[in-house]
């Protein structure tokens, strides 16, 4: 009596499906992370350690250390219209308005 051993071989397509499984995978199990630990991909205003200040009469900005004044021309955000992100509602709001010298909330002129 003759027997026949046969062995199982998995084809090379269905290792490629499998290794494409995985890496979508370990992609989405990033990507859940990064979500569920708050981790944000936007560019913050600042770096750690400092805040952002406004020209004043401009829309430039720039970022001083935390405990130091602002230079000569540059003053603080308003209370609550701080720009924390690039890009971000007050960011965008900020392009178009500036403080004057008297501390004022004004519009910035077409081409100004």
């Amino acid at each position: 009596m003759r027997t026949t051993h046969l062995l199982h071989r998995p084809s090379t397509a269905s290792a490629v499906r499998t290794g494409r499984s995985v890496r979508g995978l370990v992609l989405a199990c990033a990507a859940a992370a990064a979500v569920l630990t708050g981790c944000s991909m936007e560019e913050a205003s600042c770096g750690g350690g400092e805040y952002p200040v406004l020209s004043i009469g401009g829309t430039g900005s720039a970022c001083v250390p935390n405990g130091e004044e602002p230079p000569e021309g540059y003053t603080r955000y308003p209370e609550g219209k701080v720009p924390e992100h690039v890009g971000d509602k007050w960011d965008t709001y900020w392009q178009t308005h500036t403080v004057d010298e008297h501390g004022k909330v004004v519009e910035v002129p077409a081409g100004g």
